[in-house]
C-alpha cells in the first residue's frame, strides 16, 4: 500500500496527509476548494519548518515530504489507483455517507476505505457501500504528526485481512494502533467528552471561571491542558457533534450537551479555529499580549 488518498485539508486531514508522505507514502489531498488545499499545504509547510527549526528534520527531508503530496479539487481524478483512502470531514453523518458512496463507487475494488470519525458508527458508514469488509476507522489524535495514538476501530463486516494491515500500517507511520469496537465515541471521547462538559456545566453553574477551572485540572490532575482550553483547540461545534452523537447513540442524558456549549456554537465562537471560544484568539489579543511583555 503506497498511493494513499486523504479527503479534507483541513486540521486533521492536512495532519493525516504530513504524516503519511513525511513516511514516504504518495499522497493525493482532496478538498473542495483550491483555497482549502492551498491553506492546508500552508500548515503543512509550517509544520515542516518547526520540525527542522528543533532539529528533527533537514531541507532535504521537507522538500521529499512536500514533493509527495499533490492536490485535487474532484476525487476522481485520482481515486483510481489509490490502496487506501481517508476520508478527514467534518464530523456529520450525511456527508460522510454521502463521501463513503462516493469513494465506493471511484475507488479499485482492492482499495481499503477509512474514516477519521471520532464518534460515529463504522458500521453506519460501511453499510452505504459495496465493500462493507473494507471499511475501518481510523481515529487519528490532533496534531497527527506529534500524536502517538490511532484507535483502529472495525465494524460489524470490517475484515480481519482490512484490519490486520491497517493495523500494521499505522506503526509503519510511528504510531501506536489501538483496537476499539465500534460503539458511539469509541474510547478516547467516550471519556473525553463527558468531562469536557462537565467543564462546562461547571463554568454554566458558576462555580469558577474559565480559567480557574483549566488551572485545578491543570495542576490537581496533572493534566497538560485545561479542559475548556482543550475544547477550543478541538473546535465547540465538533465538540457539540461528537456529543449529540453519543447522546443519539446512547440515550443516555448524561451525554447531552451544556446549553452553553449549544449558545455559543449557534453564536460562531467555535474556539481556536474562529478566533473565540472560552478564551481570545483574535488577532486584537495577540497584539495586546505582545505589547504587555514589551512592557515588562
Amino acid at each position: 500500500m503506497k498511493n494513499i488518498v486523504v479527503i479534507g485539508a483541513g486540521t486533521m486531514g492536512n495532519g493525516i496527509a504530513h504524516t503519511f508522505a513525511q513516511t514516504g507514502f504518495t499522497v493525493n489531498l482532496v478538498d473542495v476548494s483550491q483555497s482549502a488545499l492551498d491553506k492546508g499545504i500552508a500548515t503543512i509547510t509550517k509544520n515542516l519548518d518547526r520540525i527542522i527549526s528543533k532539529g528533527n528534520m533537514t531541507e532535504d527531508q521537507k522538500a521529499n515530504t512536500l514533493g509527495n503530496i499533490s492536490t485535487f479539487t474532484n476525487l476522481g481524478d485520482c481515486a483510481a489507483k489509490a490502496d487506501l483512502i481517508v476520508e478527514a470531514a467534518t464530523e456529520n453523518l450525511d456527508l460522510k455517507l454521502k463521501i463513503f458512496k462516493q469513494m465506493d463507487e471511484l475507488a479499485p475494488e482492492k482499495c481499503i476505505l477509512a474514516t477519521n470519525t471520532s464518534s460515529i458508527s463504522i458500521t453506519k458508514i460501511a453499510s452505504v457501500t459495496n465493500r462493507p469488509e473494507k471499511v475501518i476507522g481510523m481515529h487519528f489524535m490532533n496534531p497527527v504528526p506529534i500524536m502517538k495514538l490511532v484507535e483502529i476501530i472495525k465494524g460489524y463486516s470490517t475484515s480481519k485481512e482490512t484490519f490486520d494491515e491497517i493495523y500494521e500500517m499505522s506503526k509503519t507511520l510511528g504510531k501506536v494502533p489501538v483496537e476499539v469496537n465500534d460503539y458511539p465515541g469509541f474510547v478516547a471521547n467516550r471519556i473525553l467528552m463527558p468531562m469536557i462538559n462537565e467543564a462546562i456545566e461547571t463554568l454554566y453553574n458558576g462555580v469558577a471561571g474559565v480559567e480557574e477551572i483549566d488551572t485545578v485540572m491543570k495542576l490537581g490532575m496533572a493534566h497538560p491542558m485545561g479542559p475548556l482550553q482543550l475544547a477550543d483547540f478541538i473546535g465547540l461545534d465538533v465538540c457539540l457533534a461528537i456529543l449529540n452523537v453519543m447522546h443519539d447513540g446512547f440515550k443516555n442524558p448524561k451525554y447531552a450537551p451544556n446549553p452553553l456549549l449549544v449558545n455559543m456554537v449557534t453564536a460562531g465562537k467555535m474556539g481556536v479555529k474562529s478566533g473565540e471560544g472560552f478564551y481570545d484568539y483574535s488577532e486584537s489579543r495577540k497584539a495586546e499580549k505582545v505589547s504587555k511583555m514589551f512592557a515588562k
